[in-house]
């Protein structure tokens, strides 16, 4: 038998780690029928270099399945102006400089450098840097001193959250601010590896704190009369958040 392919790795370690579909056929269907097709060939590089360095840990990058959803709803907003908190090696970052008008403007906030410049050869070769302001900051610290300057509060259209599950919740309080109204807050990872509707003692104890963090996020946001929300079974989990005031 023939050796597996980078793709094919690739596709395994999708299928065994972050999925919340049962039939893993059914996902590699989708993938190669409706996904794969679509993916930006720097997308796909990117994502195979993702693969070669980080290995199990390439699952932190969001899935091309909800990054082609993200693409079409910035183009349907129009978008452009974005934030996005929580970075790795910049898949849904390219998926979203792609996505903006040629004037279009992303801040982009990690603390690790390191793992954005894997990614930074494909985005210049995809000739979409010009977009992209990176700042390797703490994302609180940095949101709050935009906030504070007094110019970029209501200014933004679209922010992404896939960062430190913990502060989900501080990070909506303080986007609710920097979001103009009618624009949307998109927070991944929103099902936890379909962990959220399991007893907690069923949990594994490496998915159980996280797992915490992301039910009381969901239980808050469920709740907060400043917001249209809607709770994706994509990936695994994307919550949109429409700001209402």
């Amino acid at each position: 038998m023939a050796a597996a392919t980078k793709e094919e790795k690739f596709d395994h370690l999708v299928l065994e780690n972050k999925i919340l579909l049962r039939s893993h056929a059914l996902l590699k269907y989708i993938l190669e029928t409706s996904c794969y097709p679509r993916e930006h060939e720097q997308l796909k590089q990117l994502r195979e270099a993702t693969v070669k360095k980080y290995e199990q840990l390439s699952i932190m990058n969001v899935p091309v399945d909800e990054c082609l959803l993200i693409s079409m709803l910035l183009k349907i907003m129009n978008a452009k102006k974005t934030l996005e908190l929580g970075v790795f090696t910049g898949y849904s970052l390219l998926t979203t400089a792609l996505a903006l008008p040629a004037d279009g403007k992303i801040i982009a906030i990690d603390r690790d450098k390191e793992a954005y410049e894997v990614g930074l050869p494909f985005i210049r070769k995809a000739g979409v840097e010009h977009k992209i302001d990176f700042y390797q900051s703490n994302a609180s610290l940095f949101l709050s001193d935009l906030i504070n300057r007094g110019k970029e509060e209501g200014s933004f259209d679209f922010a992404f959250v896939d960062a430190d599950k913990n502060n989900y919740i501080k990070y909506h309080e303080l986007l609710m601010k920097l979001v103009k109204v009618g624009g949307i807050i998109a927070y991944d990872n929103t099902l936890w590896f379909g962990s959220v509707a399991e007893p907690e003692e069923e949990v594994a104890e490496c998915f159980r704190e996280i797992s915490r963090h992301v039910k009381e996020l969901n239980s808050f946001l469920a709740a907060d009369p400043r917001i249209e929300l809607v709770l994706l079974s994509v990936g695994d989990g994307l919550t949109l958040c429409r700001r209402l005031y």
